[in-house]
């Protein structure tokens, strides 16, 4: 950061009269237009894409410096700092898995970094560090993408992550020694491993276009790969490619005790996808197609016996159990259990039984189910919450879950196969009361009738219009289900409120839930966020004054074209790393995947669409829009920075008024939080923000 430069913003800041309107660094405007089916397309701050471009990173610095030079004089943003600290300190692990006789599973004991990953073996107490991620990098930006070991339990392979990348290299670990293989892996991104003989698996790009890790640049023309042990990257042996679809996602993988090899395809323009097979024994041998669709997904899970189980929404949208007994042969599917009218949310498999996880009014419920989908039992839950696991080998005798919700933190369970009972394996034991808070879910019209879910999370006793964050995603088949989320409780105990909608174009209702939030259908999921504000203030949770809207990713562009549609419903809008500019979104790094979510620019209609409620395109000259604060990082390769840099630049030329427009631009980080101290950096800007802006200031205790 450039020292000289830093203090002058802040001694501008300072000298600055209550609501003057900031000085933002100058940004120039070059005359770029575009025309796509006659209409014409301006893109003044087209130059901010180009990563090498010498003005970019000077630009960002200044942007950087501005915003921070607004925060660190928020006199108590180093006490909200300091309490995210504290209740972020406890341990926690995660749910354990058994292969080979050793008990995996990863611990942090709640001021590292990155979570440890663990072993035990069995008979014995005694509890080993296999992989430590902290000791990647000293400033803890190196992380741990994945870590899968082999089938026998020799090998470990795990994938490391620079600076929040999506970009990984593959390391392998010869578990008994502790001694890392000669070999690394390179050029991998969207792919971990399948382990299978004496190597495995994995999916990777072209080394002449990834050599670089380039954060910008279009991925394409994925390739199937299998790595023997020992042998150098070189050598891997090509397994599959197809040229003439180079934007699909492929891979490859093994289930557990099968001879099959299956292989994925998904095209990045459409929401389903391909299955083949062939006989691992016969890596010569015509692939079979066994499952293909351009709107509906099937992805085998389970192999019993050379049959085939998983999950189908063909036909059936809340999603149904089938399984295909010839697989090879007339591969016909068979429904083991139809369609509900919940959703199928998970399906899982361990001790020869099926666990299925429905999802009914956004929390779950588990039965247990043999083979052929005769019902044996449901799974006591502790609550209304969101369950994960249940998986394990045929021969396991049980099998672990976690059960969270919002005011309670993730507990591990044992689940015994014979009996069908489950017992506490951990129970984390966090540094405050949750019972201190209350969660209430409520159904809210939007504009065409739907019905949207939503929960209120208050302290208890709290009334009156209080500092509301709306939080929403709406897109991509994502389910936002109760996950206890110990960042929020600093938020909470000041006795402000968050709101978190379920949005339509999530996974909440099945897929009819979702394509009415998708393509053509998306200005449905906007409608549904206005509702649930508008319900808000009507009901007296909030008011005008002290209502924020904040999302991530699609939500980012949730909050760009919900502000731009109905600026005067919020007092501040914070877009997280959001997909802004809708026009040129594939061009960038996997953009062209999310094409079946959203739409292609190359149909006239969808196109229109697009451009209708794109947030960078309709921001308009004369408009009081909330005190924003866009939040992006410089690593993200997800989705590009320039999104959010395009946005605040165009945002901070129209915006006449005296309310803040910052671009806050965390450094070696990427997608999502890097690392501990990143994480509630971002956290405390966030709350920091929207508390200064909508006048209130919070009291910690001493």
């Amino acid at each position: 950061m450039n020292l000289s430069l830093l203090s002058l913003l802040i001694m501008t800041l300072s000298c600055l009269p209550a609501q003057a309107q900031l000085r933002y660094p100058e940004t120039k405007r070059v005359d770029v237009r575009d025309t796509i089916h006659g209409t014409i397309v301006d893109d003044p701050y087209r130059w901010l894409e180009n990563e090498s471009h010498a003005d970019v990173p000077r630009w960002v610095e200044q942007q950087a410096a501005l915003a921070d030079s607004v925060l660190r004089v928020i006199p108590y943003r180093e006490q909200l700092i300091d309490r995210l600290d504290a209740v972020n300190t406890f341990e926690r692990r995660s749910a354990p898995w058994h292969r080979s006789g050793m008990t995996f599973f990863y611990r942090n004991d709640g001021r590292q970094n990155h979570s440890v990953l663990c072993m035990q073996r069995d008979g014995s107490s005694e509890v080993e560090v296999l992989l430590d991620p902290n000791t990647f990098s000293e400033d803890g930006t190196v992380a741990l993408a994945f870590a899968i070991e082999s089938r026998d339990g020799k090998y470990l392979a795990f994938g490391k992550t620079e600076g929040g990348s999506d970009w990984r290299d593959i390391y392998i670990m010869d578990i008994a020694s502790r001694k890392l293989l000669p070999e690394v892996i390179r050029f991998v991104k969207n792919s971990g491993v399948s382990w299978y003989g004496d190597g495995f698996y994995y999916s990777r790009y072209d080394s002449s276009s990834s050599a670089s890790k380039s954060l910008v640049q279009r991925n394409s023309q994925q390739y199937v790969m299998y790595h023997r042990l020992g042998s150098a990257q070189s050598q891997d042996e090509l397994v599959y490619t197809d040229p003439s679809n180079p934007e699909q996602f492929v891979g490859c993988y093994v289930l557990e005790d099968s001879q099959y090899l299956i292989r994925t395809v998904r095209k990045g323009n459409q929401d389903g996808n391909e299955i083949y097979v062939r006989p691992l024994a016969e890596p010569f041998r015509e692939w079979k197609k066994i499952y293909a669709s351009a709107t509906a997904s099937f992805y085998p899970r389970h192999d019993n016996n050379g049959v085939l189980y998983g999950v189908s929404t063909d036909g059936s949208p809340n999603g149904r159990v089938v399984r295909i007994s010839d697989p090879l042969g007339n591969a016909a599917m068979e429904t083991v259990i139809p369609e509900r009218n919940v959703v199928l949310d998970e399906l899982s498999f361990g001790g020869g039984r099926m666990f299925l996880t429905y999802m009914s009014d956004v929390h779950h419920v588990v039965e247990v189910a043999d083979l052929n989908g005769k019902k044996l039992a449901d799974v006591s839950l502790p609550g209304i919450g969101s369950i994960s696991g249940f998986n394990g080998f045929t021969t396991d005798t049980a099998v672990y879950y976690t059960f969270t919700s919002y005011t309670m933190p993730t507990t591990i369970y044992r689940y015994d196969i014979a009996s069908g009972k489950s017992s506490v394996w951990q129970r984390v034991q966090a540094p405050f009361d949750p019972s201190a808070f209350t969660t209430e879910q409520v159904f809210v019209t939007s504009k065409d009738g739907a019905r949207i879910p939503m929960t209120i999370l208050r302290k208890k006793g709290v009334t009156g219009p209080r500092p509301t964050m709306l939080y929403g995603y709406g897109g991509f088949n994502v389910s936002i289900t109760p996950v206890f989320n110990v960042n929020y409780m600093p938020w909470l105990e000041q006795g402000c409120v968050i709101a978190i909608a379920n949005l339509r174009g999530g996974g909440e209702y099945g897929e009819e839930w979702h394509q009415a939030g998708m393509r053509l259908n998306k200005q449905n999921v906007f409608d549904d966020a206005i509702a649930c504000a508008e319900w808000l203030i009507a009901n007296g949770v909030t008011s005008r004054e002290v209502l924020a809207l904040n999302g991530s990713s699609n939500g980012g562009l949730l909050v760009g074209a919900v502000i731009n549609q109905r600026p005067e419903l919020f007092r501040v809008a914070l877009p997280e790393v959001g997909v802004m500019d809708m026009l040129r979104f594939h061009r960038f790094t996997i953009g062209w995947n999310w094409q079946a979510d959203y739409g292609e620019i190359s149909k006239p209609d969808e196109f229109r669409a697009l451009h209708a409620y794109s947030p960078y395109h309709n921001l308009r000259s004369g408009v009081e829009y909330p005190s924003t604060m866009v939040m992006t990082a410089d690593h993200d390769d997800r989705v590009v920075p320039a999104h959010s840099f395009k946005y605040a630049a165009m945002l901070q030329h129209v915006y006449q008024g005296s309310r803040p427009m910052l671009l806050r631009v965390k450094l070696r980080s990427g997608h999502g939080d890097v690392n501990r101290r990143k994480q509630l950096e971002g956290v405390a800007d966030k709350y920091s923000f929207m508390w200064s802006e909508m006048g209130f200031t919070p009291t910690f205790k001493r």
